[in-house]
C-alpha cells in the first residue's frame, strides 16, 4: 500500500509539473488592463500604444531571461515590439507572437488582447520548467490597417531581423483571437460553405491554421497539438490564397521561409464583432481561452 502512495505521487508530480494550468483570474486582470482604457490602441494613439507595451514589458520581467523594445519609425512616428526571451542557453528558437493595436476605435478583446494575454500567461508558464527551445515572445504592433501586409508591420520588422542576423528558427506561431467560443448550432461559417461537413457548425473550437507546405515545426506542433484533449481543436489546410489564412503576423515570417501557423478562433467566421466596437471583454471565453493556452504551452513542452 506504501508503495502504492508513493507510484501515485510521484506520479502526480510528474504530471504536475507537465501540465501546468492558466490562472483565470489573472487573463481576465490582463484582458481588463488592455481592453478597458481611455482611449483606443489604434496606430495613431502613440501613448496608449506606449503604455500598453510598458504593461507587457514589466510583467516580463518577472519571468524571462531578457526583456526589450525593439523601436522603429513611421512616418516620423515611433513604435515598438516588445520582446522577451526565455531558455537562451538553446541553440534553436522558437518564436510566438501577438500583435497589441487594434483596427479603429474598439476595445479590440479579441482583436487581439486575447492573443496578448495568451503571451502573458505563457511567460509566466515558462518561468520555472527546463525548456528543449529558446522561446521569443513578442508583441507586436501596427498589424492592422493601414499597415496590415506592409513593411511597417511590427512582424515583418520582427521577422526580417531574424533572417538579417540569420538566427536559427525552428518555427513561429502567432496567436490571433483566441477568445470567442459558442455552442450554438451554426455560429460557425467558413470561407467554403462545404467545410461545415468536415468541422461542424458549432463554433466551440480552436483551429490550427496552416498553408500547405508547412514546414517540419507547423507540421509536427499541429500534429502534437490536442493529444492532451483540453479544448476541442480543429487542423486547418488550405493554400495561402484563401481568404483569411494569412490574416495574421505569421504571413511575414512565411515570407521570410519560417515554418508558421496561426491559432485562431476563426475570426470573422465565427465572431461577429471583428472590427467593430463591440469586440469587448464581456463576450470572451474565459475559461475556453485558459484551455488554449494550457493546450499551446503542453505541445511545446512536448516538443523535442
Amino acid at each position: 500500500m506504501k508503495k502504492f502512495f508513493v507510484l501515485q505521487l510521484g506520479f502526480y508530480l510528474l504530471c504536475s509539473s507537465l501540465f501546468c494550468q492558466s490562472n483565470d483570474s489573472l487573463i481576465l486582470e490582463h484582458l481588463t488592463k488592455l481592453t478597458k482604457t481611455e482611449g483606443y490602441r489604434t496606430h495613431n494613439n502613440i501613448k496608449l500604444l506606449n503604455k500598453t507595451a510598458a504593461y507587457i514589458f514589466n510583467y516580463w520581467t518577472q519571468y524571462a531571461d531578457t526583456v526589450f523594445y525593439q523601436n522603429f519609425t513611421v512616418n516620423s512616428k515611433q513604435y515598438k515590439n516588445v520582446i522577451a526571451r526565455f531558455g537562451s542557453k538553446c541553440d534553436e528558437k522558437i518564436v510566438i507572437g501577438a500583435h497589441y493595436d487594434v483596427c479603429g476605435l474598439q476595445e479590440g478583446a479579441d482583436d487581439n488582447a486575447s492573443g496578448v494575454v495568451g503571451l502573458l500567461e505563457l511567460s509566466r508558464l515558462f518561468e520555472t520548467p527546463k525548456l528543449n527551445y529558446q522561446i521569443e515572445l513578442v508583441a507586436y504592433t501596427l498589424e492592422e490597417p493601414p499597415y496590415f501586409r506592409s513593411e511597417h508591420m511590427g512582424s515583418y520588422i520582427h521577422a526580417k531581423s531574424l533572417a538579417d542576423n540569420k538566427e536559427s528558427i525552428y518555427g513561429m506561431i502567432s496567436l490571433e483571437m483566441i477568445g470567442y467560443f459558442k455552442n450554438e448550432s451554426h455560429s460557425q461559417s467558413y470561407p467554403i460553405g462545404l467545410l461545415k461537413l468536415f468541422y461542424g457548425n458549432k463554433g466551440d473550437f480552436i483551429t490550427l491554421v496552416n498553408k500547405f507546405y508547412r514546414g517540419k515545426f507547423a507540421r509536427k506542433f499541429t500534429k502534437c497539438y490536442s493529444k492532451t484533449k483540453i479544448i476541442k481543436s480543429k487542423k486547418f489546410f488550405g493554400p495561402k490564397s484563401l481568404p483569411g489564412i494569412d490574416f495574421s503576423d505569421h504571413l511575414n515570417y512565411w515570407h521570410f521561409g519560417y515554418s508558421s501557423l496561426m491559432i485562431t478562433d476563426t475570426a470573422f467566421y465565427r465572431n461577429k464583432n471583428y472590427h467593430e466596437n463591440t469586440d469587448k471583454l464581456e463576450t470572451l471565453n474565459i475559461e475556453s481561452m485558459a484551455k488554449v493556452i494550457d493546450e499551446i504551452y503542453n505541445t511545446l513542452m512536448s516538443l523535442r
